[in-house]
């Protein structure tokens, strides 16, 4: 994969976008442009995969948090998965962490959208 692209997959039946080493206003367009694919599904739920991500910048931020978002305004949301302590610490500083869920694995956030799925109505 070259930096600066973000291929779309499904893992369990989740779209999932993998993001690149580094996200910055010069690939954040991509990065919209995966995310808005990856919804178009219509799964509702999504995961941004970035545990390659060492840097990630407002712009990219921002993207994500327009992600969610939109996958909130029609019932579902995004999901990170975010490997750097760096990058969480950006996330951390802007309180976006109170915005997105995030998880340390791509397992650990399959894993929490197959507990919403399978939760008991009451």
């Amino acid at each position: 994969m070259l930096d600066g692209d973000f291929p779309v997959g499904l893992v369990g039946g989740v779209p999932v976008v993998t993001t690149p080493e580094e996200m910055d206003m010069v690939n954040a367009p991509k990065l919209d442009a995966a995310l808005r694919e990856a919804a178009s599904g219509g799964h509702g739920v999504l995961v941004a995969d970035m545990t390659r991500t060492q840097f990630c910048d407002s712009a990219a931020l921002y993207t994500l948090v327009a992600a969610h978002k939109r996958a909130q305004a029609e019932g579902g949301e995004l999901l990170l998965v975010i490997g750097s302590a760096a990058v969480l610490r950006i996330f951390t500083i802007t309180g976006a962490d109170r915005v997105i869920a995030s998880f340390s694995s791509l397992d650990d956030a399959i894993a929490r959208i197959a507990q919403r799925i399978h939760r008991p109505s009451a």
